[in-house]
């Protein structure tokens, strides 16, 4: 049933850095780190400005979007060695990939993936994420101890939710933790009358952040901070900073969480603060 999440009190606010995505192309934006040195660097620089976790996506030396699961591996593993900040594998990869290939990303052993409650017209293309894929997946993050963030597109995506976690019960970790991903052309828009309804309408307990994609960033980020929820930024959802100003690195973007977040006097979570809130397994 939904109420209230445990974020409606939140002293601290949990920053994702969503670096690269499969949309955008590094030729209309050369910002974007595609190579595995950029992400590690990214990283870095992310996790300095106040990121706690990061969201992955990868790209093959032709800088296009790959499931690899030997990439994805070698990523996962640079990343541990260069940052403090929990590793969240994308299993949304591109429109194209296969339900397969995107199991298959949890063979890479994340501490985290994305795991989205619903198929949604993503632009002029599909998403697809049927309830056959969304409960196997389920089921593997639950066997695998990868703690799933549920990505949530549209409202009809939070019932599903409540589905899977009625059905096959918590995820690991313990907690469920949602990202209202907002502005997608065919998703739900980015303004804080449909923010306020997605949010009522979560499960008891849960804890939220939310995106808002290319110029729904700062009305769904500001309303995010102002009701009690985390963020997540990131040249996947935004490449522009401002009207006529490209991002120039990612790090600036969790800058402009980071601040806004402190003057709502709720300061970035570190990574470890941010692993104990998912129930995430700390690093041996």
């Amino acid at each position: 049933m939904a109420g209230s999440s445990t974020t409606a009190g939140s002293s601290t606010t949990l920053i994702t850095v969503a670096p690269t995505g499969a949309e955008a192309d590094k030729s209309a934006a050369p910002a974007l780190p595609v190579t595995l040195s950029e992400l590690v660097v990214t990283a870095k620089e992310s996790e300095a400005a106040g990121a706690a976790v990061i969201h992955v996506h990868i790209r093959d030396d032709a800088a296009r979007p790959t499931l690899d699961v030997g990439r994805l591996a070698d990523t996962v593993a640079a990343l541990r060695e260069g940052t403090g900040l929990i590793v969240q594998l994308s299993t949304g990869g591109a429109v194209t990939d296969s339900f397969a290939s995107r199991l298959a990303v949890l063979d890479a052993a994340p501490d985290a993936c994305s795991l989205t409650c619903g198929t949604v017209n993503f632009g002029d293309d599909v998403f697809a994420n049927p309830w056959p894929f969304i409960k196997d997946l389920y089921q593997l993050t639950q066997e695998r101890r990868v703690v799933p963030e549920f990505e949530l597109f549209d409202l009809g995506q939070v019932a599903t939710l409540h589905r899977l976690l009625g059905e096959f019960g918590p995820p690991a970790g313990g907690h469920a933790h949602c990202d209202l991903v907002m502005g997608v052309p065919g998703g739900m828009p980015g303004d804080v009358a449909t923010l306020a309804a997605a949010v009522a309408a979560l499960p008891a307990g849960a804890s939220w952040s939310a995106t808002g994609i290319g110029r729904t960033t700062l009305p769904v980020m500001l309303g995010a901070l102002g009701a009690g929820g985390h963020l997540r930024v990131g040249m996947e959802d935004t490449t522009s900073f401002a009207r006529g100003r490209p991002v120039a690195r990612n790090a600036e973007l969790v800058e402009r969480a980071a601040t806004l977040a402190g003057l709502a006097q709720r300061p970035p979570l570190a990574p470890d603060e941010a692993r104990d809130m998912l129930g995430v397994s700390s690093r041996h």
